[in-house]
Order: structure tokens, then C-alpha cells, then sequence
């Protein structure tokens, strides 16, 4: 193993991550002065937008219900759009995502999709290698020359025309430990966001496409003015024009959906599309409103995007994309194909329904999170989007009557069940195993779970302690009730997984993570966060 590459930092920077050989394509020192000067730049502001989140969330705490905001009415009602589309950002149908692992960036890029997006967020958990390994796996993308072999021998390549490529980087509230300022942590997202760009950009455009970046997480319109100052900066130092770098917002915090327009307008330069990121906007809506006690949700089975709250949201994402010019994107389908013929048909029968509700409501295309759902998705938008068009940015929804924050709010019908909780509790606890053994993205019960449906179970159950809520057999859901039904399930998922993958993994570490993050008595931010510190 190699030392810590101390010798690889400025005056203020510094690397404490291992370095190989292979790192130093990645870290150069162009890499570390650019990483350098965006922290000393851009954290300051950084750390403040994230004290704004937490003021705010102590109002809604406090009583105070999300709402759009009085003072920025006249962006809404104001006539403008965003700056314009790149050609090969236009038809966005289908996109896959995935982690930043080599044999999934070629499968990505290789599957009946218009789009890959290499996720170093919730499909990853950003143990040091895994992050550059990566940047390298995404450089070799860009170059075409990425390729892998598997321990049984097959080989992998990139086929002709691939899928284009979108790096989603890291929420703001996530550190890079691994690289720290003034002996501080850097945000993870301007990590991410300096290798990607610096290493790739040029020949990204060279072949006509571009640095394109998923932003993830946002809560406000001002932290999405934060990012395209980021990009502006970035795009004068390189001596490119404005709107080169390009974003596609990720629509999935409840405060967010209150300043679709503002986020459109502050980064209307930058700007291409939003997205319906659904699984974490159920997670929001919970943590977001964890104190209103008429707002706790069901089980999270239930919780589908044809509940009155959900549907809303994403008819006003649509409708406001669509009058500035920009892409609306759908959500994700986190189905994966099954071996058994009879649970196959029933999956791809879910997705079909799932993908025609959003096409028929005018998004431009969606996500799926397997190469196997792919051509149904495909399917499905290419009988809904007129033929020789790319999109559908002329279906407006005119006729819809104005969404009112009382319908975004909407409490949601539904039972709490034991079955449901039980369910929740070995979702979770199998996912913080996987997280925290370096694997962000899992296949749990047929779906493709990541960060954000496992905060959904975490959540759920901690909302219900703290309400006191019953289950539909009259148990009254308590952090005992939670602990013994913890010890229950781990026996459950002892005698699925086998006792050899349980005596090699790291479930108990697991199971006390899943305890301190559902019997904290204030609800902690993000799973990620202590996941993290175990890495």
C-alpha cells in the first residue's frame, strides 16, 4: 500500500487519500490547483447555503408549512427562458444510471438509451478508490478506450455511438474526506465537479457534445445560483463561452419544488432540464415535515406517483419546464427484471404503466436503472413523442388549473402494517451493509435500491415512532417495538443471504447504524452522513 499522497498538495490543499500509481492520472497538479482554487472560492458560500437549510427547516420544525415565495412572484410571472439545448441533449427519452464502476459505464453506455448518468452520488458510496477509480473509468469513456475483463473472462467494450455521457457529482451537504482545505473537509461536489470537467471537457466538445453534469440535492434557488456561478468561473478560467457547462437539476427536495422557476431563472445560462428524482422527494417530504403529525406517510409500497401530492409535483415540473424551454425528465423505475417468468411479466407490466403515466403527462423522457427495462421505456416514449420530434416541450399543460402548495402538501392515504415495517427494516438494514462495504447502489427483492429508498424505510419508521403512530393491527410503533422487530428481521435476513455472506459481511455494524440513525431523537440528515465515517 502506498502512503498518503502528502507530496501532492498546495500550500492550503491537501491529499490524505492513498495514492497508486494509476491515481496520478487524475491528480495531477492542474487537478489539485483547480480543486484548489473552486474550495477557496466557492466553499465560504458553500458552508452558508447550508446553514440557510437548517434555519429554514428549524421554521418548518417550528410550524411554518413550505409555500412559493412572495418575494420572487415576479420570476414566475416574468416571460423568459433558459439560454438553449445543446443537439445532443435535445432527446433525452430514455436514461440509465448507475455508479462509476467500469463494467457498468460500458453495459450504460451500451444499452437502448439515449443517456447515461455516471453517478458519484446515491448509486455510490464514495469510499477514495471508488471515486477516482471513477474518473478514470469516465476519462476512458470519453477517449473510447474503456474496457474491462472479468474474473470469468468475458470481455467488455464500448460499442459504436454510445449512449451520451452526464456526471452526476455530489449533494452540497457531502464532504470529501479524503482532501481537506485549511485542514477542513472539501465539498464532495466540487471534487467531483473539477476532475470531471478538467479531464474531459476538451474532448467532450471536440466530438460535439459537452461537460454535462446532474446537480443533485438542491433545496433552494439560491443554491442553484451557487452552482452556476461555479460553472461561469470554470467556463472563464478555460476561456470557454458562457453556457458550455451545462446541468440538469435534480427536482427532489420538498423546498425545491416551491422555486422550480426561480432554479430555472438563477441558472438559466447553464440550465437544460429538471428532473422528477421521486424516491428522494418522498425521503424530503418526510424529513421536511417530520414535525406535522397530519402529514405522516404510509408504508412506502403504497407511496406511488399517481398519490395526489406526488402527481402534482410532477405536473407542475412539466408545466414549468416547458414554458422556459427546458427538458422535463421523469423518475425512476427501480424494477429490475426477474428469473421467474410470472414475477417478469408483472414487473414489466409495473413499468409500462409507470412510463405511460409519465409520457402521457408530457415528460420528455424517463429513468430506468437496468439495461433490461430499457426497451420497454424506449418503447413507451417513442410512441408518445411525435414522430421527427425529440421531445415533447410543446405539451404545456395550459389547461391545467394552477397547483397550490395545499396539493403538494397533501397528506397521503394509506395503512401503516406490520408487513410494511418488517419490510423497511431488512431493505435498510441490507443496504447500510452494502453502503458501508463500499457499494452504493444494491438489487434488494427485485429492486435496484440506492441511497434514497433506503432513507425512505430509515425515515418512515422513525417518523412513525415519533408520532406515536399505529399500525393497522393496533401496535403502536415504538422504538422498542423497532428494536425487537430488528432482531426478528436480522434472523430473516440471516437465513436469506446464508450464514457464510452473514459471518463475512458487516451486518451487525449495520444493524447499529440503522438503530442510532431510526432511535435518534432528532432525525438525522442523511444516512450517508455517519455511513460515511465508516468507509
Amino acid at each position: 500500500m502506498s502512503a498518503p499522497a502528502q507530496t501532492i498538495s498546495s500550500t492550503r490543499l491537501h491529499i490524505q487519500g492513498e495514492m497508486l500509481p494509476d491515481y496520478a492520472q487524475i491528480l495531477t497538479p492542474d487537478a489539485v490547483a483547480l480543486v484548489s482554487e473552486l474550495v477557496e472560492r466557492f466553499a465560504p458560500q458553500r458552508n452558508e447555503l447550508l446553514k440557510q437549510r437548517v434555519a429554514r427547516q428549524a421554521r418548518i420544525d417550528g410550524g411554518e408549512l413550505p409555500d412559493f415565495l412572495p418575494e420572487t412572484a415576479h420570476i414566475r410571472d416574468g416571460d423568459w427562458t433558459v439560454r438553449g439545448i445543446p443537439a445532443d441533449l435535445q432527446d433525452r427519452r430514455v436514461e440509465i444510471t448507475g455508479p462509476v464502476e467500469r463494467k457498468m459505464v460500458i453495459n450504460a453506455l451500451n444499452a437502448n438509451v439515449k443517456v447515461f448518468m455516471a453517478d458519484f452520488e446515491d448509486s455510490l458510496a464514495p469510499a477514495w478508490n471508488k471515486v477516482i477509480e471513477g474518473q478514470i473509468n469516465l476519462h476512458d469513456a470519453v477517449n473510447g478506450t474503456i474496457a474491462y475483463q472479468s474474473p470469468e473472462g468475458k470481455a467488455y467494450t464500448l460499442n459504436p455511438n454510445p449512449a451520451v455521457l452526464i456526471c452526476r457529482v455530489r449533494g452540497l451537504h457531502l464532504p470529501e474526506k479524503h482532501v481537506t482545505f485549511d485542514g477542513a473537509p472539501i465539498p464532495g461536489g466540487l471534487f467531483d465537479f473539477a476532475l470531471y470537467f478538467l479531464h474531459n471537457h476538451k474532448a467532450l466538445l471536440a466530438k460535439g457534445s459537452g461537460p454535462y453534469f446532474y446537480v443533485p440535492k438542491l433545496q433552494s434557488h439560491l443554491e442553484g445560483r451557487w452552482w452556476s456561478e461555479v460553472f461561469a468561473w470554470t467556463e472563464d478560467m478555460f476561456g470557454l463561452p458562457r453556457g458550455t457547462i451545462k446541468a440538469t437539476v435534480l427536482i427532489e427536495t420538498l423546498p425545491a419544488v416551491f422555486e422550480m422557476d426561480e432554479l430555472l431563472y438563477q441558472m438559466k445560462d447553464h440550465i437544460v432540464a429538471l428532473n422528477c428524482g421521486r424516491w428522494d422527494y418522498i425521503f424530503s417530504y418526510i424529513k421536511t415535515l417530520k414535525n406535522h403529525p397530519d402529514r405522516v406517510l404510509p408504508d412506502r409500497q403504497v407511496v406511488t406517483m399517481d398519490k395526489p401530492f406526488l402527481s402534482a409535483y410532477s405536473r407542475l415540473l412539466i408545466k414549468t419546464c416547458h414554458k422556459r424551454g427546458a427538458l422535463a425528465m421523469g423518475g425512476m423505475a427501480a424494477f429490475i427484471p426477474a428469473k421467474d417468468p410470472a414475477v417478469n411479466a408483472e414487473v414489466f407490466a409495473k413499468v409500462k404503466a409507470d412510463k405511460e403515466r409519465e409520457a402521457n403527462n408530457g415528460h420528455d423522457g424517463t429513468w430506468v436503472a437496468h439495461p433490461g427495462l430499457a426497451d420497454t421505456a424506449m418503447a413507451v416514449f417513442n410512441a408518445s413523442i411525435p414522430a421527427g420530434a425529440k421531445n415533447q416541450v410543446h405539451v404545456l399543460r395550459e389547461q391545467d388549473a394552477p397547483i397550490t402548495a395545499a396539493e403538494l402538501l397533501a397528506p397521503c392515504e394509506g395503512e401503516r402494517t406490520e408487513a410494511g415495517m418488517r419490510t423497511n427494516i431488512r431493505v435498510a438494514l441490507q443496504y447500510l451493509e452494502a453502503w458501508i462495504n463500499g457499494n452504493g447502489c444494491v438489487p434488494i427483492y427485485g429492486l435496484m435500491e440506492d441511497a434514497a429508498t433506503a432513507e425512505i424505510s430509515r425515515t418512515s419508521i422513525w417518523q412513525w415512532i415519533r408520532h406515536g403512530k399505529s399500525l393497522s393491527n393496533g401496535q403502536v410503533v415504538t422504538k422498542a417495538l423497532f428494536r425487537q422487530m430488528l432482531a426478528e428481521e436480522q434472523e430473516v435476513v440471516r437465513g436469506e443471504v446464508g450464514e457464510a455472506r452473514w459471518q463475512s459481511g458487516r451486518f451487525a455494524e449495520a444493524s447499529a447504524l440503522m438503530d442510532e440513525i431510526t432511535c435518534a431523537d432528532t432525525l438525522i440528515d442523511f444516512l450517508t452522513l455517519p455511513g460515511y465515517e465508516r468507509l
